[in-house]
């Protein structure tokens, strides 16, 4: 039995998780998914969010020790969270997530990418401190293999997403090494293009990278596959 902390990407919640954690459970595991501040059911202003939030948020939902699976945009906070405590992360998984350097950001990652399918859905508040996603874009952008149902359910969900955490450069001393990392690589995604994907894994050994043809949001596309992967890179 493995015990796994799920973490969202941009403008989502603890909500996406929500045929995965069952999924886990069914085979044995414990899993949690939670809001990061700002996001699901958490109520913190946007323009109070800062990338520390995000990392304190993490830490504090590690009171045990557990597998750490990190989506898209969450790979930064993630990161530097089991940077910050080895000890409270047995292993680090990457969901077609963003993987930083020491002074990477996710703006810079992002802007680092040869394509840039996202840019023409994000749209920025006035006031700066956050931005949203096209909802006539996002369907296509992240749930393109995902049932109706499934798409209807996540757009009612989104929440604005605060730009300073995004923006912010991670700080990273160097312990994260100690730390084994998988990475699993959507061959679908619309939203990070797998390109860019491989180039975040490549440093990676060989078997802790894992290729499927999926989109960017397997929890919904395809949550007993993306359990049984997980399960498997836990009990490897």
């Amino acid at each position: 039995m493995a015990r796994f902390l799920l973490v969202h990407g941009a403008s989502h919640g603890a909500w996406c998780w929500r045929d995965v954690v069952p999924a886990l459970e069914r085979r044995g595991h414990a899993a949690r998914a939670i809001d990061l501040p700002s996001h699901g059911q958490d109520r913190t202003p946007a323009g109070e969010v800062g990338l520390e939030s995000y990392i304190e948020a993490i830490l504090g939902a590690l009171p045990e020790p557990a597998i750490l699976v990190a989506h898209s945009m969450a790979g930064v906070p993630a990161t530097a969270a089991a940077d910050r405590a080895p000890d409270k992360v047995t292993r680090l998984v990457y969901l077609c997530a963003y993987r930083p350097e020491n002074g990477d950001s996710v703006a810079e990652l992002r802007r680092a990418q040869d394509r840039q399918p996202l840019l023409p859905a994000i749209r920025r508040a006035p006031d700066g401190i956050a931005f949203d996603f096209d909802p006539a874009m996002a369907p296509e952008l992240f749930y393109h293999d995902c049932s109706a149902a499934d798409q209807a359910f996540a757009l009612a969900h989104l929440t604005p997403q605060a730009i300073r955490p995004q923006a912010e450069p991670v700080p990273l001393g160097g312990r994260i090494a100690s730390v084994p990392r998988s990475y699993i690589l959507c061959s679908e995604d619309r939203a990070i293009p797998p390109e860019s994907q491989r180039k975040m894994a490549a440093s990676l050994p060989d078997r802790d990278i894992h290729e499927r043809p999926w989109s960017h949001s397997p929890f919904f596309s395809d949550p007993e596959g993306l359990a049984a992967l997980l399960s498997e890179i836990a009990t490897r």
